[in-house]
């Protein structure tokens, strides 16, 4: 699973500036306020070929006893504690603060591997606005200016330096691991208890009885796969407990680390908003999708319209490629098709698409309709390949692909859909423009009975023609 990075550290700090610049997002919230985080925010971030998940928590007051400073202490210490790396973040520009040596000390009793970042420190000496840090006993601090952006590069690096690269080659043999992923209460620990025969997870009508990932290995038809039983996920506002704040980020690593996600939704509510903010983080992790409508037993045929209906107009993102399935987890109706879909979107994720084919694919398309122009210019795309699976990646080269429309790269990606059939994955194009890669180059050495030959018709040519 990708490494997590928490950031710690007192009030105003600029730990939520630190977490945008990691993620290259405005996700946190940042003004000069103390106290402004209060909830824990997470999100992706991504330093070459090393991905990972980073946390952001509010100002940690550990010595307060009641209120809400308390509760953001508890979600802190709960974050810390499944941490593979922890970020103190402490202020340069104001120093060495008590409130400094008390979290130090704290932190210190976690056992947790910990880096001492000094913010702020754009403009100065970092050799002088590190020195006081020294004695919180932590190792070198690391001076950044998470604003500006100086050194934040090289805080990852050293903070990812002990993680390995992922294995591609190693992650396409391994055995389908499969997420069950929705809203608390729609039946996604029933429907693992039905895909395995038997009861290995607690089921209860009571939201939140799951509180972490389960992962459970199986064998099905002779071949192995990996369940993974996921807390659910609400909407953000009425998430309160500590336990299951943090079982959100739970979840989504368990997405991240699923080859195939099944999105169970509870037919008998409507299709929510937060339904379709799952959807979308399954989409953007580029995970295939498989969609499970539980509950559908308990329908008439206008609710069963109504929700059909709701689907169309909510998810309609996911209907291009995702397979939809009505079931009944507790009553084991309309399961039959469902592994199979599965079995498809993960050979579909871990597809090998072949140079020539993808190329004749590309050359027939863009015969068929050609990309707009842009200004003066047309894009020219002259050849793809494959750049990677789960999802798959196809990386289109030409000249002037800055200029291809987003229409034409959908019209581009459900080409490569339909000619390979991939079905329950998403796909994804890249453009690279660039020359032709054998533009340049020299031809390729004549053999020595080639050369003599070449030799032999040039003298009968002489002689012929003088």
């Amino acid at each position: 699973m990708k490494p997590t990075l928490v950031l710690v550290g007192r009030p105003n700090v600029g730990k939520s500036t630190l977490f945008n610049r990691l993620t290259r997002s405005r996700d946190a919230i940042v003004a000069d306020i103390p106290g402004l985080t209060r909830d824990r925010h997470y999100g992706r971030g991504r330093l070459g070929d090393k991905p990972y998940l980073v946390v952001d928590t509010g100002g940690f007051e550990p010595m307060v006893k009641e209120g809400i400073l308390h509760e953001m202490a508890k979600q802190t210490r709960q974050a810390v504690d499944e941490a593979d790396r922890v970020l103190f973040i402490v202020d340069g520009r104001n120093g060495l603060a008590p409130h400094d040596r008390v979290i130090a000390e704290q932190l210190r009793k976690t056992g947790r591997r910990i880096m001492l970042v000094v913010n702020k420190t754009e403009g100065m000496a970092s050799s002088v606005i590190t020195a006081e840090f020294h004695e919180l006993g932590l190792g070198e601090p690391c001076a950044i200016s998470a604003a500006h952006g100086d050194n934040v590069n090289e805080l990852v690096e050293l903070a990812l330096a002990d993680f390995p690269l992922p294995q591609q080659e190693e992650k396409a043999d391994r055995h389908p691991k499969i997420a069950i992923v929705g809203r608390p209460n729609v039946g996604k620990s029933t429907l693992v208890n039905t895909l395995l025969g038997e009861e290995r997870v607690i089921a209860f009508d009571q939201p939140g009885t799951t509180r972490d990932s389960i992962y459970i290995d199986f064998h099905r038809n002779g071949r192995p796969y990996t369940l993974i039983d996921t807390a659910g996920l609400r909407r953000r506002g009425k998430v309160f407990e500590t336990v299951e704040k943090f079982s959100v980020v739970k979840t989504l690593q368990s997405v991240e680390d699923a080859n195939v996600v099944v999105l169970v939704l509870d037919a008998g509510n409507e299709i929510s908003d937060q339904d379709a903010h799952i959807a979308g983080f399954i989409l953007e992790t580029g995970r295939a999708l498989v969609v499970a409508v539980n509950k559908w037993d308990g329908l008439d045929d206008h609710q069963r319209d109504t929700i059909k209906s709701d689907i169309t107009r909510k998810l309609s993102f996911l209907l291009n490629f995702a397979k939809f399935h009505y079931i009944s987890a507790l009553r084991g109706s309309g399961m039959k098709g469902l592994f199979p879909s599965i079995d498809a979107a993960y050979a579909a994720a871990m597809a090998n698409l072949s140079t020539p084919k993808l190329t004749r694919i590309l050359l027939a398309a863009v015969e068929k309709q050609q990309p707009p122009r842009a200004g003066l210019s047309r894009p020219k795309l002259r050849y793809a390949h494959q750049g990677g699976s789960n999802p798959p990646l196809i990386v289109i080269h030409g000249s002037a692909l800055d200029k291809v429309s987003e229409t034409y790269q959908r019209y581009l990606e459900n080409t490569f859909r339909q000619a390979f059939q991939l079905e329950g994955t998403p796909l994804r194009v890249m453009f690279k423009s660039g020359r032709n890669p054998y533009a340049g180059k020299s031809p390729t050495p004549l053999s020595e009975a080639e050369a003599k030959r070449a030799h032999r018709r040039r003298m009968v040519s002489r002689k012929k023609y003088g």
